[in-house]
């Protein structure tokens, strides 16, 4: 080391050409760099989602969580398995052996979960996926004296025009209850017109889909042929034929049951300044760049603030990014007086021009 530090005494052209390759190779890296409040923290996990509408916890756990915990036993590179049986619902974190690949090992747990044929007919289909963790940037609201319905699809339009902007990946909606079409049949007319609820749901979901119906060869090239008959709102449903009669008149879905187009009936309500609201979650992932993101969502709420309806708002409710400025600007403040102090210290004791190559470095 001593022989180093002596050849680049005697070869100052050396020693300022390597500190000028230092200094430049930092200052081309520095626009690469991403910021960030906290390190990225990667789980080693994949989680599964079953839905079993309508089940108790322990018709969950018996029907769907055991079974599964069942067929994940010995797959390779799977360390634990923890299960969570609540109503209608079914989650299980399968927890990885470090350092095992995850995306394969959980393409392995997909092909296990999808191969279990003893489910309840009644659950849907399961979702399996790796978990990922994010880190808030900002949380936004949307609010004003508007129905649920107009406020949702503003939100939705927000939420979609926020995550076409470049650089941002991760946006979600909070605050927000779920469409859903309930059909309700009374009593009355299921035994006027002899009929059940097992039957109707049948018709409904004989009569609620899309089908293919192949192809024909014609002079003019392939048909394909295809029945588009999926109900999606409430009049789609109320149109579902139940029964056709001899004499051609139809009993129609409408006709015996009250469909509503509404929303999924829960206790969930937000208010901010005491209007209506529903909120926006911006998110960063992996390698994005807190500030740049935050930045880029600000100048959007800029343009689209004028163009929202009449007594609709759009603010930001949590800016995450503020932290991460905040600290920024206390290190560079803290960089500048230390070198300040250090040169003013050795510029006391040693020469000026001393002082400074050392400040430099």
């Amino acid at each position: 080391m001593n022989a180093v530090i002596s050849w680049f005494v005697h070869n100052k052209v050396a020693a300022n050409l390597l500190m000028m390759i230092l200094v430049a190779g930092g200052i081309i890296a520095l626009p690469q760099l991403y910021l960030e409040e906290f390190p990225e923290v990667k789980v080693e996990a994949v989680q599964i989602r079953i839905p079993y509408l309508g089940a108790a916890p322990q018709e969950v756990e018996s029907a769907v969580c055991i079974r599964v915990e069942e067929a994940l036993e010995g797959t390779e590179g799977v360390d634990t398995v923890r299960s969570t049986a609540s109503e209608g619902m079914c989650s299980i974190i399968a927890e990885l052996v470090e350092g095992v690949d995850i995306s394969k090992t959980a393409n392995d747990i997909r092909s296990k979960v999808d191969a279990i044929d003893s489910f309840p007919a009644e659950t849907e289909r399961p979702i399996t996926s790796e978990i990922t963790v994010t880190a808030t940037v900002l949380q936004l609201v949307v609010f004003g004296d508007t129905s649920e319905q107009g406020l949702k699809s503003l939100t939705q339009t927000i939420r979609d025009d926020i995550a076409a902007l470049p650089g941002v990946s991760q946006v979600d909606i909070t605050f927000s209850r779920d469409y859903e079409i309930s059909i309700e049949v009374s009593e009355h007319n299921l035994r006027q017109y002899q009929l059940t609820l097992e039957s109707i749901g049948q018709l409904i979901r004989a009569n609620s889909l899309d089908l293919p119906g192949g192809s024909v060869d014609t002079a003019a090239g392939e048909l394909l042929i295809r029945t588009q008959g999926q109900a999606y709102r409430q009049q789609e449903f109320e149109d579902i034929i139940i029964r056709a009669n001899p004499d051609g008149s139809r009993l129609l879905l409408g006709d015996i049951a009250d469909v509503k187009d509404a929303f999924v009936d829960t206790n969930m309500s937000a208010r901010y300044n005491g209007k209506p609201a529903m909120s926006i979650v911006v998110s960063r992932v992996g390698v994005e760049d807190t500030i740049e993101i935050a930045n880029t969502v600000k100048a959007y709420i800029d343009r689209v603030q004028p163009t929202l309806p009449e007594g609709m708002e759009l603010q930001i409710w949590k800016d995450e990014s503020a932290d991460l400025t905040d600290r920024l600007e206390v290190l560079v403040k803290n960089a500048r007086s230390g070198l300040i102090l250090v040169m003013i210290v050795l510029a006391l004791f040693l020469q000026f021009r001393l002082a400074l190559w050392v400040a430099a470095g």
